[in-house]
């Protein structure tokens, strides 16, 4: 029986998407500003991604966009396209409610880029729950950077350090020892509800550590809002198949549709991803995502690091391809964009490349909803959302 494997690389956009400029990203493209970064800067040259090169990424990059893709000129030898998404946001759970055929039924809550930017009526919840007499940030920031401007006060006061982005969420970092990482996970499972009813899609804990400089950990815990319907991760749990979760995939979905998880830094999910190929049975899907591309490169700007990471994750490809069944798929995508070379500190509105490691062919430009419904096709189970499998 087939198995499928459906691999986000977080953030790692391919431009195009054709209402960018309604986001202010028109002309953002995560992929192929990196490859021009690369050939300009570098004293070596070109990004070396020649795995998922082969899978056909320079290809879909060029379908997306039309820009070029220096380093990335393989003819394609998987099944490759560039996926749309149709939800309104450019956020993590959109794309990976919208790839697994749920696109978002209403609009998230954003909060206002102003300094204050938290109601004094959440601010008061946030010190009742910490027990606290105030909180630090309280504004937009990246999680490193306020991280780097508060903590010292936090680690002074006991004062939680609460910031946002243009995505819609509530994001909390407090340090592990001098806060308590139990308390930090309390204090968000507490506050999520308040923040879920007025459509924020998550609260994240951030926690971190360190007398500085400081270091985010891998412990960090997303609550977002439950799925309100169906996804793949349900339909092919009903039809009584193993869906196993890699990465922060579990705090997505809020554990709806999935059976079991792994968590932890991108260098030890390649590991997950590899002991998963080897080990999960005949029907399962396993769901994974891997998201310092995102986190630790985009958000802060950095092109020479995001391409490294690329390079290093497409080296790992080699043993987990090779360790594919016959009938399995690999599917590599993105959620989003958050192209290093742009402006601010926040995701891009971008198409995303849809690569299928186990067939060939071009699916041209889908939808992320196709996704969910190719998985659907090559497990044999029904279909879950708008899409149409590319198969």
């Amino acid at each position: 029986m087939s198995r499928a494997f459906l691999v986000v690389m977080d953030s790692v956009g391919c431009g195009g998407a054709p209402d960018a400029a309604n986001f202010g990203d028109a002309g953002a493209n995560t992929l192929s500003h990196i490859g021009q970064y690369c050939a300009e800067i570098r004293p070596n040259g070109a990004i070396k991604l020649p795995n998922l090169d082969y899978l056909g990424l320079g290809a879909a990059t060029r379908l997306a966009s039309g820009d070029p893709t220096p380093g990335l000129t393989a003819e394609p030898h998987g099944l490759w396209g560039a996926a749309t998404e149709v939800s309104n946001g450019k956020d993590t759970p959109s794309g990976h409610w919208e790839l697994a055929g749920l696109p978002v039924p209403f609009d998230w809550y954003y909060f206002p880029q102003t300094d204050p930017c938290f109601p004094p009526d959440l601010v008061e919840e946030v010190k009742r729950l910490a027990g606290t007499d105030g909180i630090l940030g309280n504004r937009h920031s990246s999680g490193t950077l306020i991280i780097e401007q508060e903590a010292e006060a936090h680690i002074r006061t006991g004062w939680p350090i609460c910031y946002t982005s243009v995505d819609s969420v509530f994001q909390i970092a407090a340090h592990e020892v001098h806060f308590g990482l139990d308390r930090l996970i309390d204090l968000c499972a507490a506050l999520a509800p308040t923040l879920h009813e007025i459509k924020v899609g998550r609260v994240i804990a951030r926690p971190f550590i360190g007398e500085g400089p400081w270091e985010r950990t891998a412990n960090r815990r997303d609550f977002a809002i439950m799925p309100p319907s169906d996804t793949l991760c349900d339909v092919v749990q009903r039809a009584g198949r193993r869906v196993h979760a890699i990465g922060k995939i579990g705090d997505i979905f809020s554990m709806r549709g999935i059976d079991t998880k792994v968590k932890g830094k991108d260098a030890k999910l390649m590991v997950d991803l590899a002991d998963a190929v080897r080990n999960m049975p005949d029907g399962s899907l396993t769901f994974a995502n891997f998201v310092e591309f995102d986190s630790v490169y985009g958000h802060r700007r950095d092109p020479e690091g995001y391409a490294a990471h690329l390079e290093w994750f497409d080296a790992c490809l080699p043993e987990i391809l090779d360790a594919l069944r016959p009938d399995d798929i690999m599917i590599f995508t993105a959620d989003h964009g958050n192209d290093p070379t742009w402006r601010g500190t926040d995701h891009t509105r971008e198409r995303v490349p849809v690569l299928v490691a186990g067939k060939t062919g071009e699916a041209g430009l889908i939808a992320f909803a196709d996704v969910a419904a190719t998985i659907c096709d090559h497990l044999d189970v029904p279909a879950v959302g708008p899409g149409s499998s590319f198969l």
